[in-house]
Order: structure tokens, then C-alpha cells, then sequence
């Protein structure tokens, strides 16, 4: 079960350089009153597709999906992200409802602030209403590209293209934990379980990786990154 509590740490939060940085000391202080933080445990649920739009939130610390459920129940998943590179997206000032789920893929902990204040700071400070709209538009950019680059590679290159991202741009390391099953890397990059699985034995069986249960060790670097650009 999530736990909440109000915490008045803002001033030492990298997110504050991150976005905040144009405010005051004062609406620092402000900012303080209307925020809370919020901790899941892997696997808890963040958002809720079809939930009420009521505050600003922003990943602090952790690891999530952020995902749509489709008419069969089936995930189409959208992206998974780190700390600051999810922050609640342009819909929460157009929309009155998510459109998708959020779930923590690790202890995660999410800073929740009152919708109404973020309106009042774009409204009454520039900077920091410019600064917060290219954060989220560089956000929305990345996210799209993302999608795009894994839908010009075929199946080979879409879990190259998985692998090398978790490596690069999540944990900076050759070797990590794979945080999503097998099913949920299919439902990132489309493709089937079944194929995700064999494409995967084809990695081990050709010394490019070594699989240990949820732990992935690239072993050829090089390799990988072949596949991924030539799928």
C-alpha cells in the first residue's frame, strides 16, 4: 500500500534545478505547503487510467511504466522511465481524467503538488511556466522518438534496442536486473511473448548476453548495438 507524508525538503531536491529553479525562496517555501510525497512499492499502481486530474506530479525517486489498458484488457505500454524524466504531462491542463496508468517498477517515490498552485505559478511566474513547458515538451518529444525509433526495427532490433536502453539511459551498466517480465518488454516493442523469448535465447546462444533469471549481462557491446541499428 502507498504511504504519503508532507515533506518540506524542496530546497535540497535536485528536481528543484530541474524545474523549480526559477522560484523564489519564498514560493520555495510556498511550494512546500502544497506538496507531498508519496511512496509505492514495486508493482503498486501511481495513476489510475480514467482517475481525476487534481495534482502535478513528478518522479522522485524509483522506476515506472506509464501505460494504456486497451479494450481486451491487454497493456500497450508507452514508455518506461527514471526520476525526472516523468513529470505529469501537458493533458493534467486540458484534460479532466488520465488517459493512462502509471506503476512503480521499483520502490518509487512520486511528489504530488496541488494542481491549482502549478496554475498560479504559470500564471504569475514566466520563467518557471516556461521552464516547466519545455521540461514536459522535451519529456513528450523523448517519448515519441522512442516509439518511433522502435517501430522502424524489427524484432531483433526491438529488444537490442530494449536491452541497450535499460543498460545506457536506466542503470548505466552492463550488467542490471531486468525490472520488467519478458511479457511486458513484448507489450513496450509489440511484438509477441514467445518471440521477446526465443530472440532473447538467440542474444545467450550467440555470447552477446548472459542471462541469469532477471539479471541480463551484455557481453558484446559492440554486437548489440549492430543489431539495434541494422533492425
Amino acid at each position: 500500500m502507498a504511504t504519503s507524508g508532507r515533506y518540506c525538503i524542496c530546497e535540497h531536491c535536485d528536481f528543484r534545478d530541474v524545474v523549480f529553479a526559477n522560484l523564489s525562496e519564498d514560493d520555495i517555501q510556498e511550494l512546500c505547503n502544497h506538496k507531498e510525497e508519496h511512496s509505492y512499492r514495486k508493482g503498486e499502481i501511481i495513476i489510475h487510467q480514467g482517475e481525476k486530474i487534481s495534482y502535478f506530479k513528478y518522479l522522485k525517486s524509483g522506476l515506472v511504466k506509464v501505460y494504456r489498458k486497451t479494450s481486451d484488457d491487454d497493456e500497450q505500454i508507452i514508455t518506461i522511465t527514471k526520476p525526472f524524466e516523468f513529470v505529469s504531462s501537458m493533458a493534467i491542463f486540458e484534460a479532466e481524467k488520465y488517459n493512462f496508468s502509471v506503476s512503480a517498477l521499483e520502490d518509487t517515490v512520486v511528489c504530488v503538488v496541488n494542481l491549482d498552485y502549478i496554475k498560479s505559478l504559470l500564471i504569475n511566474n514566466g520563467r518557471f511556466a516556461i521552464g516547466l513547458l519545455t521540461k514536459i515538451a522535451g519529456i513528450n518529444d523523448k517519448i515519441i522518438r522512442q516509439c518511433l525509433d522502435i517501430r522502424q526495427r524489427n524484432l531483433t532490433g526491438r529488444v537490442a534496442y530494449v536491452l541497450l536502453y535499460f543498460a545506457k539511459e536506466i542503470y548505466s551498466s552492463h550488467l542490471f536486473d531486468l525490472p520488467v517480465s519478458r511479457k511486458e518488454i513484448a507489450d513496450y516493442i509489440g511484438m509477441s511473448t514467445a518471440n521477446v523469448i526465443r530472440t532473447l535465447s538467440d542474444f545467450r546462444n550467440d555470447g552477446i548476453i548472459k542471462v541469469f533469471g532477471k539479471t541480463i549481462e551484455i557481453t558484446d557491446i559492440g554486437r548489440l548495438e549492430l543489431l539495434s541499428s541494422r533492425g
